[in-house]
């Protein structure tokens, strides 16, 4: 069964760190490309940060670079999003998705969330003093 699964959410104040997990079972995520997404109350899901499965690539949309970092260790069929200097802003349900590198990671940043082919449940991130 295919499945992705998310944790490390949490409420932290600003300023704060966390780091999110996305764990992977029944398919390899190195054949992937994945991605990290949010949604908040009102507004789309939003492309956050992308990485290639098997090349070194990434994409970060403006709001978060120099903030935040995606990883992958592919040994624990794992991407992990490292959150730094947290803003009240960065506040909602983050996701992660799995699509075939079809596209660059910047398309399926910006692509149509619908279009990506797996995604886990989300974890809640609150920034908040």
């Amino acid at each position: 069964q295919v499945q992705l699964v998310e944790s490390g959410g949490g409420l932290v104040q600003p300023g704060g760190s966390l780091r999110l997990s996305c764990a992977a079972s029944g398919f390899r995520l190195d054949y992937y490309n994945i991605g990290w997404f949010r949604q908040t109350p009102g507004k789309e899901r939003e492309g956050v940060s992308c990485i290639s499965g098997r090349e070194i690539s990434t994409y970060y949309t403006d709001s978060v670079k120099g903030r935040f970092t995606i990883s992958r260790d592919n040994a624990k069929n794992t991407v992990y999003l490292q959150m730094n200097s947290l803003k009240p802003e960065d506040t909602g349900v983050y996701y992660c998705a799995a699509d075939l590198p079809v596209t660059t990671v910047q398309a399926m940043c910006l692509m149509n969330p619908s279009s990506l082919g797996y995604w886990g449940q989300g974890t809640q991130v609150t920034v908040s003093s």
